[in-house]
């Protein structure tokens, strides 16, 4: 708490024009102690005496009335009676001072503002700790005001501090702190808190005087000047300015000082137009609150401003009217927070953090407004603000905020954008306001008690005089009750809704049943329930919850708050009252809503709920209400999630069936099962909604219709699905009947590929463990969604592809060798002639395989025949890609073998390109077929084209290679290949290094059957060789001039370098010498304009 450095102004002005002279002299006399006699200290002494009718009467003044009010009714009023009310008018509970000093009533909470985790450096202990180490002195309460020094004891890197405190009080409420130590924060600082529990504790040490006023009146004009004198006198250098200004202003008869009939006094206590509240430095809570927003949600700010939404709870729950007061300057804050318009401009959505800091705030004002005993005008002033704050443009909307989650494109209806409610956060608490607690159906069951032959449950929460409110709101009631310390009525208000929702509950069944043959040939159109109660932004069925649990454990624990016999029927108890109403929210059939945050909302509050469930043990009473809730969800019809008529956009539930089932399974599998498999439904993703129940399985490929809204949780939600059905085929292994009604379920329903392939691995993975035998069944089921998973990806791209169907074979292979001939058998139907090949047929004839599957020779070549038939039909489709592995799948078998190297064959003339027949014609050559591998590379020469400046091109390599082929082979192929090398190459430098190792030896010197021949070198005067050195001299040239045409200095030296490796070819005619001149007589007469290049040529060549 920031202490200002002074004492503030008196507040009112004080004056006895009733008393004389004679009549003051003698008749007061300060300084006895604060307590007095022990008969007067209201019990205080150990003889235990009855409290006097002076303290009852001095205590109730004390706590209501204004002291100045108590001045005027009363002409005069006895010292006694003056003393004991100044007594009695300080706090008596160290509950508010610990509320006004740490974040959590007795702190409860170690750390919990934040920075601190050490529970011992939060104020409130703090000054506990000073104040039982005796660091409290000087301690006087004069009138309506208490001072003195705490003294902080020196610690190793800090001196001794010595504070002066003072603290006015009022009412029993501290109206103002003022400490020397400069504290800025909050809440009090530790040594407020110490001197007010010095008070607190130990009110006989704290010698007590009447206010100054009081002490002046008994003096007379000596007295008064000798007080005046000596104050000056001591306190000189700080009051004798102000005390001379004060002196002349008394002294002109015209001073407004004149004016005033009295004179102020700090010490008189409060006027009649004073509020009475606790002291809340206003102007601390807006620094933090607006140094908290500025850190965007980094260094814990959002769970500091979650503190103090907690903090204001803790004051509404103690009827602290400084809780709305301290709500009103947070809110002014988050108004004025500079990012709101910022968002509002770029169209961008705040964060989720700070999205739900404004869905507290909105509720906190719900609670606000709902006080049940609130004044009209404060209500009237509340209605005020919130309606200001409602009308700025950046206030963030109830369902989302001003991005583009909720608006998202210009698909929108117009129709739609024209009918959509502007509703801001602050719109229900609006709303809220036109609320009364005057009905009387409601007094009734707030005040209602047990009666012979009635009991509290049979009241329901709606009647025929109060029939229109909705279920949110009623429970907003219910929290309203429970944050302004109305425990009792909140528990009585909440128990007459659950009776309601049960009721409403059977009278649906009852009305489904009645038009159940007229319904389900319609099917449904729209859904019963538009605003649901799970994701609600009045959490109407978390408010619920948490007011039942906290009753029931609290009985549990041995401090129930009300006797349960008067609340609840034989049988029944808080907890399980609490667990039904979450089943009847959760099982509500609702729509989705519109925008990113809202639809994040449902699914997190969902969840939020589940998690609270889970932690309750179920027992028999228990298991009783999860049988009965499951079998309402399953026949309510269009007014349960999981009835069989379902609203196409309503929202799913997975998440809730799961639960429902892992719950119900230990106690009533058939009916978990048909909890779970009608669960499973996800009719947004179908083109039409189903009108009955699950029916033939069929594969739809994952497409999201075109609609609005559009649903921005969608991955969560099918995410969520797959986990059901995996928990069901968990649970349902080894029953073969429950596997199969599951498989039937996930192909009916889940269409997405990622999806259904984990569940297709998370069934292989339970059907193998390691500590047991292979559950055959659940490996089938484990197959068939790995097919199925094949089909839908076969035409789409998925870059988990490869993946899939890898894992695919291995699991036909953990199923045997009849599923590993099927998918052969079917291979186009599920995967690319590439995969079939590369892939799938390679891994089924692999060693690890036949070992893996203990085959005999009759099985291995039965499987042999399915790979080989599969690589060829493979091939055929797809030559470019297949043939080399259908050469290799088929080598073993001649006939096959052959087959694809007659489908190479037929492909490549147009189908298959140069680099893929090189590839094979090298396999050729590998696999002892040289004359093979020469026809595969003559034809792949003729697809082939090198410019003069590829010179790095990759299928130099495969040339040269061809080339070396064909020389070993003998003249004739050699002479038949360079008529296609000499066309398909332009590049001199590859010509000649072809040139030149077909001059080193003697072609055939290689040959068939390693026979040799004479050993001859070709001339290079003689076909072939002398086409190929004509082209290689004419490439020389070409390459010359297209090089000079755009030839840079530093490139001169690269090219007379490449001049001297074309002499080098020129050399090798018989007349190249003459040629050669003359190629450089013409460059330096055509390019004469280069001289430097010339000159260097010259300087080379001549």
């Amino acid at each position: 708490m920031a202490e200002r450095a002074q004492q503030p102004p008196a507040k009112r002005l004080c004056c006895r024009p009733g008393y004389n002279a004679t009549c003051r002299q003698g008749q007061r006399v300060g300084g006895t102690p604060c307590g007095g006699s022990a008969a007067t200290q209201g019990g205080s002494s150990k003889s235990q005496c009855p409290e006097s009718l002076l303290d009852i009467a001095a205590r109730k003044v004390a706590e209501k009335w204004p002291f100045q009010r108590v001045e005027e009714r009363f002409e005069r009023i006895p010292e006694p009676v003056q003393r004991r009310i100044v007594y009695w008018s300080f706090p008596r509970s160290e509950r508010e001072i610990c509320m006004y000093s740490s974040f959590n009533t007795g702190g409860e909470e170690i750390g919990s503002s934040g920075e601190n985790s050490d529970e011992t450096r939060l104020p409130f202990r703090r000054g506990i700790a000073l104040l039982e180490s005796g660091c409290v002195d000087n301690v006087l309460q004069v009138g309506f005001h208490l001072s003195g020094t705490v003294r902080e004891p020196a610690t190793s890197s800090e001196p001794e501090l010595v504070c002066s405190v003072s603290v006015s009080f009022d009412r029993c409420k501290i109206t103002a702190v003022t400490c020397g130590c400069g504290n800025k924060d909050i809440f009090y600082c530790a040594h407020v808190v110490a001197l007010s529990l010095y008070r607190v504790r130990k009110p006989e040490q704290v010698k007590l005087h009447l206010p100054i006023s009081e002490t002046l009146f008994q003096m007379n004009r000596d007295q008064l000047q000798k007080f005046v004198q000596y104050l000056i006198t001591v306190h000189h250098t700080e009051v004798l300015p102000t005390a001379q200004k004060l002196a002349d202003e008394i002294l002109s008869q015209n001073s407004a000082i004149n004016q005033v009939h009295g004179a102020p006094d700090p010490t008189a206590g409060a006027s009649v137009d004073d509020d009475n509240c606790w002291h809340l430095d206003e102007e601390q809570v807006q620094e933090q609150v607006k140094l908290f927003l500025s850190q965007g949600g980094y260094h814990g700010s959002g769970k500091q401003l979650n503190l103090l939404f907690s903090k204001v709870r803790e004051m509404l729950k103690m009827r602290d009217s400084n809780g709305a007061r301290m709500l009103t300057l947070i809110t002014e804050q988050f108004m004025g927070d500079p990012r709101l318009a910022l968002w509002r401009q770029q169209g961008t959505t705040m964060t989720d953090k700070y999205r739900q800091l404004w869905d507290e705030l909105g509720a906190l004002w719900m609670c606000i407004v709902l006080n049940p005993h609130c004044k009209p005008e404060q209500k009237t002033f509340w209605l005020r603000q919130l309606r200001r704050w409602n009308s700025v443009d950046v206030c963030p909307l109830e369902d989302g905020n001003h991005g583009s989650d909720v608006f998202p494109s210009t698909s929108m209806p117009a129709r739609y954008s024209l009918t959509r409610p502007h509703r801001t956060v602050f719109t229900r608490a609006i709303e809220a306001c036109d609320l009364h607690w005057q009905d009387p159906h409601l007094q009734r069951l707030l005040i209602s008690k047990r009666s012979r032959g009635v009991k509290l449950t049979r009241l329901c929460f709606f009647s025929a005089a109060f029939p229109t409110e909705h279920v949110p709101t009623a429970c907003a009631r219910v929290d309203a009750l429970r944050s302004h310390g109305y425990p009792k009525e909140a528990l009585r208000l909440a128990i007459a809704i659950v009776n309601t929702l049960r009721r409403q509950q059977q009278k649906q069944l009852e009305f489904f049943r009645t038009h159940k043959k007229e319904l389900l040939p319609k099917g449904i159109t729209s859904v019963t329930n538009m605003e649901g109660w799970v994701g609600h932004p009045l959490d109407p069925i978390g408010t619920l919850f948490s007011t039942l649990m906290e009753t029931g454990r609290g009985n549990e624990e041995g401090n129930p708050l009300f006797p349960v016999h008067c609340f609840l029927e034989e049988g029944e108890s808080f907890v399980s009252l609490a667990v039904e109403t979450a089943l009847i929210g959760l099982g509500q059939q609702r729509v989705m809503p519109d925008g990113l945050y809202a639809q994040e909302k449902v699914c997190r509050n969902e969840e939020q709920l589940l998690a609270k469930l889970q932690e309750v043990d179920l027992d028999d009473m228990l298991v009783k209400i999860f049988r009965k809730q499951a079998v309402f969800l399953l026949e309510a019809g269009p007014y349960s999630g999981l009835g069989e008529l379902l609203y196409r956009e309503s929202v799913p539930m997975h998440t809730f069936a799961k639960y429902l089932f892992t719950s119900l399974l230990p106690h009533d599998a058939e009916l978990a099962y048909k909890i779970a498999l009608r669960a499973m439904r996800l009719p947004v993703l179908e083109s039409t909604a189903p009108s009955g129940d699950l029916s033939r399985p069929h594969h739809i490929v994952s497409v999201v219709p075109n609609r609005y809204p559009r649903w921005f949780t969608l991955s969560h939600i099918e995410s969520q699905q797959c986990e059901l059905a995996s928990t069901m085929l968990t649970a349902a292994k080894g029953d073969a009947r429950k596997l199969e009604t599951v498989l039937e379920s996930i192909q009916k329903n889940i269409h997405s590929s990622s999806h259904i392939f984990k569940l297709a691995q998370d069934a292989f993975k339970i059907a193998t463990l390691m500590d047991s035998l292979p559950d055959i069944t659940l490996l089938k089921v484990s197959l068939e969604l790995g097919l199925q998973v094949m089909r839908m990806t076969l035409s789409t791209l998925n870059w988990r592809r490869r993946e899939m169907v890898r894992w695919l074979v291995t699991c036909a292979t953990e199923v045997g060798v009849f599923a590993l001939d099927s998918i052969m058998q079917s291979w186009f139907t599920l995967f690319t002639p590439t995969e079939a090949t590369s892939i799938v047929a390679t891994t089924v004839m692999s060693n690890s395989t036949i070992v893996r599957l203990h085959l005999d020779c009759h099985q291995q070549e039965n499987l042999a025949n399915s790979a080989r038939t599969l690589a060829l039909q493979c091939a055929m489709k797809d030559p470019q890609n297949c043939a080399l592995s259908a050469l290799t799948l088929c080598e073993k078998d001649h006939i096959a073998f052959e087959t694809a190297y007659q489908i190479v064959l037929d492909a490549a003339a147009t189908g298959m390109s140069y680099t893929q027949l090189f590839t094979i014609a090298r396999y050729m050559e590998h696999r002892g077929y040289p004359m093979r591998a020469y026809k595969l590379a003559t034809l792949a020469m003729t697809h082939l084209n090198l410019s003069y400046n590829q010179d790095t091109h990759p299928a130099i390599n495969d040339v040269l290679w061809a080339c070396a082929l064909s020389h070993s082979l003998g003249k004739n192929e050699l002479a038949a290949v360079i008529p296609l090398v000499v066309k398909s190459v332009k590049c001199a430098t590859v010509l000649s290094d072809i040139l030149r190792r077909c001059t080193l030896t003697t072609p055939g010197m290689v040959a068939l059957h390693s026979r040799r021949n004479s050993g001859k070198l070709m001339s290079l005067d003689k076909a072939p060789l002398r086409q190929l050195l004509d082209a290689t001299i004419g490439a020389y040239i070409n390459t010359t001039h297209s090089r000079l045409t755009h030839i840079s200095p530093r490139h001169y030296s690269e090219f007379i370098e490449f001049l001297s490796k074309a002499r080098e070819t020129f050399l090798m005619a018989h007349d190249g010498h003459i040629q050669f001149t003359q190629f450089i007589d013409n460059l330096k007469q055509l390019y004469k304009g280069k001289k430097k290049l010339m000159m260097l040529v010259r300087e080379r060549f001549g």
